[in-house]
């Protein structure tokens, strides 16, 4: 008998092909400490944006790939790498000159510039653990600056001391020529100003476990490498963390890939295996540029999920993660649609499509049905059209359509309306461009307001569709798109547009007949202007 566990192991979807590696990595014997750790980095120098969010999202989908497959107890460390020095101010945060005057302090140190927790990191992990709580991932949070100070870390930092020269050679070759005369792997925390100081080593006593440098005032310090009184540069202490936690997986964005080596190398210096890898491509905003924390360009989290659910946003996040993708508003509506046109999908598959869906890995094998009985495009349609300001304008068309829902019996469908709602006031009806008819659209739009109040067959949106293309055939448009064009630019102010006879399916004749009325009066063009 075929069990799901032998059907797996030759699933394409690129989750299972990143287990599968993990499992060979553990087929000669399990790992020492008893189960697979899968890590996810984070570095709260701004507020987290959905790059951060794909990164736990996307590991926990290959973790749950991994479980299906595999017997060995998992992990997820997310990983924040809080003791890093402030380098510059966020731009989009407040007292940003309060924030200038703590440059180069741990973000652990610097003030929180919201006033609601110890220090602004504190705030941002707060950020990030709450809407990774919102999405109900199982994980394990850690802080770099916990791990420094409470002596976890000072096992590894004693080893450092030890193979500095080692550590060293991986990383000198990276670095220009004038870097390489001052670059130490040791970072101390200045004594007199808390600073996270960038200064030549005098000495690297591995016996001792200490490093002397030139202090903020001119003379020698020398402290212990632990105790959280020093922290390692960045690429070291990435090799550095592998090594001391026994990391078995960790993904990173693209720009992190030509480092590599270095993590590996240290790793390896330091006693440790490296971690499997997954490098993903980078968001890009509206204007193809990478999204960033500090600039705060591109959607942020709670953006996304103003205008559309998480299960939308898990959907968009297992895409083709090695493909550069933009991520703006506009992507929103159609990663909607896709997300549930798969839950439909997903119900009459056979098992082995279905371990290839993308709602199998969003939902952990356990995917629900879709009770999207109007998409999400149509609700956006809808709710532009009759200038809705609330969910309960759409569900009066919703229920033309489909008698049988409910705010109560369709939860999902009631939250995409309130969605669609919020999206038309903030994200289409600002931007919407009505026109004029022409004059052979305004002979064609006057014939088709003509045949549409005379109707009295069936209402449904095939035999709407077929009265729509009859007048658009008998005026001459050719081609054809022209008409629909037409319609969309008059009556809808969008260059896009829903099939139209669906949309006065649901919307209703006699409203389609009036915003007809309208459009031929100029009333629509001078509502926009």
């Amino acid at each position: 008998m075929t069990t799901l566990r032998d059907i797996a192991m030759n699933a394409k979807a690129w989750p299972f092909e990143e287990a599968r590696k993990l499992v060979k990595r553990f087929e000669k014997r399990p790992p020492e400490k008893g189960y697979v750790l899968f890590e996810t980095g984070y570095g709260p120098s701004g507020l987290p944006h959905i790059g951060t969010f794909g990164e736990v999202a996307r590991t926990t989908m290959i973790r749950h790939a991994f479980e299906t497959i595999s017997d060995i107890p998992t992990k997820l460390l997310c990983f924040s790498d809080d003791m890093d020095g402030m380098r510059k101010v966020p731009e989009n945060v407040p007292q940003p000159e309060m924030l200038r005057e703590h440059l180069q302090r741990p973000l652990t140190s610097v003030p929180d510039p919201f006033g609601e927790f110890e220090s602004f990191g504190h705030h941002n992990n707060a950020m990030l653990r709450r809407f990774l709580d919102t999405f109900g991932f199982e994980y394990e949070f850690a802080s770099a600056t916990d791990y420094y100070k409470s002596g976890k870390f000072d096992e590894i930092l004693l080893r450092a001391a030890e193979k500095y020269d080692e550590i060293m050679a991986i990383m000198l070759p990276s670095l220009r020529e004038e870097r390489q005369k001052t670059y130490s792997c040791f970072l101390p925390i200045s004594p007199e100003t808390g600073r996270v100081l960038y200064v030549p080593m005098k000495e690297v006593n591995a016996k001792d476990g200490t490093i002397t440098y030139e202090g903020e005032d001119g003379r020698d310090v020398t402290v212990p490498v632990t105790g959280g009184r020093v922290k390692l540069q960045w690429k070291p202490d990435f090799g550095a963390r592998w090594a001391a936690l026994g990391v078995d997986f960790e993904m990173y964005g693209k720009d992190h890939a030509s480092n590599t080596p270095i993590y590996d190398g240290i790793c390896k210096v330091l006693g440790g295996t490296p971690p499997e890898h997954y490098i993903y491509e980078l968001f890009l905003d509206e204007n193809g540029e990478k999204i960033s924390k500090s600039k705060g360009n591109g959607l942020t989290i709670d953006e996304w999920l103003t205008y559309a659910s998480t299960e939308s946003l898990g959907y968009f996040m297992f895409q083709k993660p090695r493909t550069a993708k933009r991520m703006y508003f506009d992507v929103i509506p159609r990663a909607v649609d896709d997300y549930h046109q798969q839950l439909r999908a997903y119900e009459g598959q056979e098992p082995e499509k279905q371990l290839e869906n993308p709602v199998w890995h969003i939902h952990s094998g356990h995917p629900p049905k879709s009770d999207l009985a109007v998409s999400f495009a149509m609700l956006l349609n809808l709710a532009s059209a009759a200038s809705a300001h609330d969910k309960s304008v759409l569900w009066g068309f919703i229920r033309r359509y489909a008698p049988e829902a409910s705010p109560e019996t369709h939860p999902g469908l009631d939250a995409a309306a309130g969605h669609a709602v919020r999206y038309v006031i903030d994200r289409v009806a600002p931007f919407k461009t009505y026109r004029l008819p022409d004059e052979r659209e305004r002979a064609a739009l006057a014939d088709l307001r003509g045949r549409l109040a005379a109707h009295q067959g069936p209402r449904d949106g095939e035999t709407l569709q077929d009265i729509v293309f009859a007048v658009g055939n008998e005026h001459g448009f050719e081609p054809l798109r022209d008409w629909f064009k037409a319609i969309y630019e008059v009556l809808l102010g969008a260059e896009q547009g829903p099939r139209f006879g669906g949309f006065v399916a649901i919307y209703g004749v006699e409203e389609t007949v009036a915003l007809i009325d309208r459009a031929l009066a100029g009333e629509l063009v001078g509502a926009a202007a």
